[in-house]
């Protein structure tokens, strides 16, 4: 069974600082892309930042300059460097990554989902 379980959210004021990290569990061989999106009330899922399978990064055009994704390997974790925060980023963040690993039925790739950390930004 694999498993994304990330951490680090709550609230902070406008201007403020907040990282995330997003762990990965399981019988896992290699992880390809990974990402982290958000959704926030009433509106639909956005992609905030990636690495893509070609290793490059991507970027919301709202967030550049301000938030910074970043891995490490060895520990199957993402992180999420979220700085000079703005209230309009308040939205549940998850984070999702394609990820070879062993399962019951035998070794595969799979998407998976983290069960999402809330940030609320207050101005």
């Amino acid at each position: 069974q694999v498993q994304l379980v990330e951490s680090g959210g709550g609230l902070v004021q406008a201007g403020e600082s907040l990282g995330l990290s997003c762990a990965a569990s399981g019988r896992i061989y290699s992880i390809d892309a990974v990402g982290w999106y958000r959704q926030a009330p009433g509106k639909q899922r956005e992609l905030v930042a990636a690495f893509t399978s070609g290793g490059t990064t991507n970027y919301a055009d709202s967030v550049k300059g301000r938030f910074t994704i970043s891995r490490d390997s060895a520990k199957n974790t993402v992180y999420l460097q979220m700085n000079s925060l703005k209230p309009e980023d308040t939205a549940v963040y998850s984070c999702n990554a394609k990820i070879n690993a062993a399962l019951p039925g035998g070794v595969r790739w799979d998407y998976y989902w983290g069960q999402g950390t809330q940030v609320t930004v207050s101005s």
